[in-house]
């Protein structure tokens, strides 16, 4: 019988919709128990520091104790699980690409995640240069990923696919201010056509504080 892994989870955090995507399109999902964890603010979460020191999810635990962090290890390492097309092409050039545009998507997750909490502090103390230049940060990536939305509906779907459309998804999700689809119609069609995807469709954010 296949034990079960469990998966500590925030249905906002963006980490760990890309791995519920993931367990979803590799059909690994009824081997997860997902355990509501909160670690934001400025509380430490002790008992998932005791497994993650950096305190951070998602953390997905294995059957032998085994603690895996962050996302991009855990999507690996869910890519060992199955015989299906793989996330991460084990041939060059392809892993190449797939490995770069992960980092692009990443890279705007971990723009806009400052971006958001700066605007939760009190008016009189954010930084409006920082927020300017991660908003630029951010119309940067979109403009480059408007370049590439041609490869990328021709392309086999990958971490690169997938980690793409969840930053996109994010900014819908927290910054429909910056309207990114306004001049970039190709990227635009390109995430239509990500967010049809049943495991997408499985796992949209929800802001459930």
């Amino acid at each position: 019988m296949t034990q079960t892994m469990i998966l500590h989870w925030s249905p906002r955090s963006p980490y760990v919709r890309k791995v519920m995507i993931a367990l979803h399109e590799l059909g690994l999902q009824d081997r997860v128990q997902i355990v509501r964890t909160v670690t934001g603010g400025t509380t430490p979460h002790w008992e998932l520091m005791k497994i993650n020191p950096v305190g951070k999810i998602p953390t997905l635990e294995l059957p032998d104790g085994t603690a895996i962090y962050d996302s991009p290890v855990i999507l690996e390492y869910l890519d060992t699980l199955h015989d299906g097309p793989k996330l991460f092409p084990a041939a060059w050039p392809e892993r190449l690409v797939a490995l770069r545009r992960h980092a692009l998507g990443q890279g705007m997750l971990d723009n806009a995640l400052p971006l958001l909490a700066e605007g939760f502090r009190p008016a009189e103390k954010q930084s409006e240069p920082h927020k300017e230049l991660w908003r630029a940060k951010l119309r940067a990536c979109v403009e480059a990923l408007e370049q590439e939305a041609d490869d990328l509906a021709a392309g086999a779907f990958t971490v690169g696919h997938l980690t793409i459309g969840v930053a996109l998804g994010y900014l819908d999700f927290r910054f429909a201010d910056l309207r990114w689809r306004e001049g970039h119609p190709r990227l635009a069609a390109w995430h239509e056509a990500f967010n049809t995807r049943p495991a997408v469709q499985a796992n949209m954010p929800v802001d459930d504080r």
